[in-house]
């Protein structure tokens, strides 16, 4: 029994990895051929080789230290360990590979299947050869994708999942004929939101730049408006009111965005820009809780009285969620929209290719390529 709670002794003691040692610009990135071999600590956990991976705005920020000080204590939440623990660091949030070895407990997957996950930040990533994730965490990979198709979509779609469903409380049964506005529809998150709620039968409004109003008609907007061709607030104050908004954008969108909504009718508008973890790495995890808590309630008071709801969500990794996902996927109503795809040897390059922004879609990594 013991052979469940380690790495197979097969396995080597170290693998191929791209980590950083200290946060910083790109250059902090490095590749190493001596990365530690995850191993199984709990029975619940499984061992994945990874196939592809892919990245999303999340690893710019973590490269850069943001939300350092939150996912630290998640990490090590009794201080068990001496500062610094994080590193060496393995960013990279998807994975699609296969299962090379299960925990005691984990019945529900067996080496040799081919699955998919979004690995939380708190856990070392994806840009690696091997990832450990909890059985929870992962799903069987959608059968009609390839690994590298499938790797560009857990993680924007467990966050689209997270504020449109569980935040949200749109559904496949309440969706139809709702009127569903996402502002930063063809980045990654948006590109997921835009299929999810039309599948679901939403009439859709996507606000993306001009260059990007092909795709996102492609992918089933009914009304694209490219927010650089005039004022934004005054062209989407032209068009009927909204039941359901999805903000990709925070800043100054928020400060109008919410008087779109129809009022004293259970619409909702759901930001995925936060102050959650800046707060807690400017004033310390108590104060930064405390703050954040004060912000959010005071929001959200504010705009029950004016008949609308306001909420935060934030990314969950849900395998359950991946299951449902997956059937979507494979009954032809979300397909992966991917930018470009970088062998494992440029993801420096795949990293400054995301930094630049105006991305259509996602940056993937094929790990199995190692060229």
């Amino acid at each position: 029994p013991i052979r469940g709670l380690r790495a197979s002794p097969r396995a080597r003691s170290a693998m191929p990895s791209w980590v950083i040692d200290r946060y910083g610009r790109n250059d902090v990135l490095r590749f190493t051929r001596d990365m530690v071999f995850p191993t199984i600590h709990f029975p619940n956990e499984v061992i994945i080789k990874v196939h592809a991976a892919s990245l999303n705005p999340i690893d710019l920020s973590m490269r850069s230290g943001y939300g350092a000080t939150a996912l630290n204590m998640k990490r090590d939440p009794l201080k068990l360990r001496s500062a610094d623990t994080e590193f060496p660091l393995t960013l990279g949030r998807d994975v699609s590979g296969v299962v090379m070895e299960c925990g005691l407990s984990v019945s529900y997957f067996k080496p040799g299947d081919e699955v998919w996950a979004a690995v939380p930040p708190w856990k070392q990533g994806t840009l690696s050869e091997f990832v450990v994730a909890s059985g929870n965490e992962v799903s069987f990979k959608p059968k009609c994708l390839s690994h590298t198709e499938a790797a560009s979509l857990p993680y924007v779609g467990l966050t689209a999942w997270s504020a449109v469903n569980q935040v949200g409380g749109l559904n496949q049964s309440n969706c139809s004929g709702k009127r569903v506005l996402i502002l930063g529809a063809s980045g990654g998150v948006g590109t997921f939101a835009v299929q999810l709620v039309k599948a679901w039968g939403a009439h859709v409004t996507a606000v993306c730049s001009h260059d990007a109003s092909p795709l996102m008609k492609k992918l089933g907007a009914d009304d694209v408006i490219d927010y650089k061709s005039g004022n934004l607030e005054e062209q989407l104050k032209t068009l009927p009111l909204f039941d359901f908004i999805l903000d990709n954008v925070g800043g100054s969108t928020e400060k109008w965005a919410l008087d779109l909504l129809k009022k004293w009718s259970g619409a909702t508008y759901v930001t995925l820009v936060t102050p959650f973890l800046i707060n807690m790495d400017k004033l310390g995890v108590a104060d930064g809780m405390l703050q954040t808590g004060v912000t959010v309630g005071s929001k959200t008071v504010k705009h029950l009285f004016k008949g609308v709801h306001y909420r935060w969500a934030f990314f969950m990794p849900s395998g359950p969620s991946l299951d449902e996902i997956a059937e979507l996927v494979d009954s032809g109503k979300i397909q992966p929209v991917i930018d470009q795809v970088f062998s494992f040897s440029e993801v420096p390059k795949a990293f400054l290719k995301l930094e630049g922004g105006h991305a259509r879609g996602k940056t993937v990594i094929d790990v199995i390529n190692k060229k």
